[in-house]
């Protein structure tokens, strides 16, 4: 640990995501066992289905109890550093890790520069950029897709409004990366599945050849 690094911790010490109690990974040994009780990674595959683009997705927890709290928190409450709590669940589930790195790379579903500047980070870039740090295999494209229109909030629709609301909200801004390339998209929660599918669609008509899904959580 070099100086600066010991001076941080000295004054902003680690501490558990859950707990909140000060010790040297985002999460205790203590909270780790509780968060084994609830934590069921899933995966299904969509090969093959009308309307759906996307062909298999994982999710860690459902969205609800603590992980929902965190989430929130994490996103709404400014509470940025929740991001390296989220990265250590990823990073010590084989299953997941196993399922992230059969892919070409990873791209954070991206926010509009608006709603960036008002939030101040982007939530799943900074939980994959904390994941990239653990392991150096796993490779994160934050110029790919890119969000061309501020809209309503999701979670504020229901089904079809999410749907028609989300359409031409994305496009490709460096098309050349994504032709023939196994793509994973990665997000905080999947809801309707809405967002992601809109984002696979725009990657497969420019030449993707496979696109997963990975969320934290399952609503």
């Amino acid at each position: 640990m070099n100086l600066f690094n010991a001076v941080l911790n000295l004054f902003f010490p680690k501490t558990c995501g859950i707990c909140e109690k000060i010790c040297t990974s985002a999460i205790c040994s203590r909270c780790k066992k509780k968060l084994e009780k609830i934590t069921f990674p899933h995966r299904k595959c969509f090969l093959e289905i009308t309307g759906v683009y996307y062909d298999e997705h994982m999710h860690i927890f459902k969205y609800e109890g603590l992980i929902k709290e965190r989430i929130r928190q994490y996103k709404f409450g400014n509470q940025a550093y929740l991001c390296e709590f989220f990265a250590e669940i990823i990073y010590s589930n084989k299953k997941v890790m196993k399922y992230i790195i059969n892919y070409d790379y990873i791209i954070p579903i991206p926010l509009h520069k608006y709603r960036n500047r008002e939030r101040g980070y982007n939530q799943s870039f900074l939980i994959l950029k904390a994941l990239a740090k653990k392991n150096k295999k796993i490779i994160i494209k934050n110029n790919i897709l890119q969000k061309q229109r501020n809209i309503k909030p999701q979670s504020s629709l229901n089904k079809l409004e999410r749907k028609d609301n989300i359409k031409n909200a994305y496009c490709i801004i460096n098309s050349i990366e994504v032709k023939n390339k196994k793509i994973l998209l990665f997000d905080d929660v999947f809801t309707t599945g809405s967002t992601t599918n809109e984002c696979s669609r725009i990657l497969k008509e420019n030449g993707a050849k496979k696109i997963g899904v990975l969320t934290i959580a399952k609503d």
